[in-house]
């Protein structure tokens, strides 16, 4: 299995500077999918889904709020 790699832009996180997985970002089917993860992206500039490995990160040059 490939691990799947999102790239964010600043304006795709949320008011707390996350993502959530699944979602409509990460393209997963609904037969495959699993229960709703937050994931905290600002801070480090990408986090890692627990259950499908799915890593979300900001893209290159990317500004989330100054940090």
């Amino acid at each position: 299995m490939t691990q799947k790699i999102v790239e964010l832009r600043a304006a795709d996180l949320d008011g707390n500077g996350g993502v959530h997985c699944p979602s409509a970002l990460a393209d997963m089917k609904l037969w495959n999918s699993h229960p709703r993860v937050f994931l905290e992206i600002a801070r480090q500039h990408q986090a890692q889904c627990p259950y499908c490995s799915t890593v979300y990160r900001l893209k290159e040059g990317e500004v989330v709020g100054g940090h």
